[in-house]
């Protein structure tokens, strides 16, 4: 059959250098040992490569026109080729319990969604990698006093260690993208808990970020009332984008306290 054609209104851009849709693949042997899901595999470019390592291993793909591509020129996949929404899937269920590395050509339009719902299913993950909008990728692995540091930063790295492996340019693709993209890797920081409330962790995070240019006190009224003494503290006079996970953590706590009085 004829090559699938990208979707815009699917955010696909098919990767078409072989050299670097091998490098992405071999980032999965951080965790040589157990499954791999693939999500988005279009054209089967990194596919390919994932094959050859000789693991458990399923794809997930939500476009129609890639699936029968894919049944025939991947047969060795067999069952292993999922029809679906990733975003809509328990992915507890995809290796019966088991844990797995997430890996893929991520959709531009979609990325953060992704990353934010493998956080839902963190302790079945303790590897992610692959190819998101170079942006993303530098914000997820920004730190503390960067510009670019912000909600998607402080949410996965209270979890994982972000590294951001090397970048990809646009001419490697079709259709090319309007943006450099970047490969990333986040590997699962072995805790259970922050040692906090963290619900309340993402409620604070999201809200003093909605103004991250403002000192903390702002944003925190929001949160806490106005004439609560904990406001008075030094901590209020930065920024947001100034404070690390373990901060933010100490802040909850604190807030944690002050609303159950």
């Amino acid at each position: 059959m004829n090559n699938v054609k990208p979707k815009k209104f699917l955010g696909q851009h098919f990767l078409t250098d072989l050299n670097i849709a091998r490098q992405i693949a071999d980032t999965v042997d951080t965790y040589p040992d157990i499954p791999v899901l693939e999500v988005g595999p279009g054209m089967g470019v990194l596919t390919q490569f994932i094959l050859k390592k000789g693991r458990p291993f399923k794809v997930v793909e939500i476009d129609r026109e890639s699936i029968p591509y894919l049944r025939e020129h991947f047969p060795e996949l067999g069952d292993g080729i999922i029809e679906a929404d990733f975003l809509q899937m328990n992915l507890e269920e995809v290796f019966q319990g088991q844990p797995f590395v997430l890996t893929g050509n991520y959709p531009y339009n979609i990325s953060s969604q992704i990353f934010f719902k493998m956080l839902e299913y963190k302790q079945f993950i303790p590897c992610c990698t692959g190819m998101i909008q170079k942006e993303v990728a530098e914000r997820m692995a920004a730190l503390p006093g960067s510009k670019t540091y912000g909600v998607l930063s402080v949410l996965m790295q209270a979890w994982y260690d972000v590294e951001y492996l090397f970048t990809v340019h646009e001419h490697v693709f079709n259709p090319p993208p309007k943006v450099k993209s970047a490969v990333i890797r986040m590997t699962r920081i072995e805790k259970e808990s922050l040692g906090c409330d963290e619900s309340l962790f993402r409620h604070i995070v999201k809200t003093v970020f909605t103004q991250r240019r403002k000192k903390m006190r702002n944003p925190m009224k929001q949160i806490v009332p106005k004439e609560c003494p904990l406001l008075a503290d030094s901590l209020f006079d930065r920024r947001p984008e100034q404070l690390s996970v373990d901060d933010f953590v100490a802040l909850t706590n604190r807030v944690s306290e002050i609303l159950k009085k």
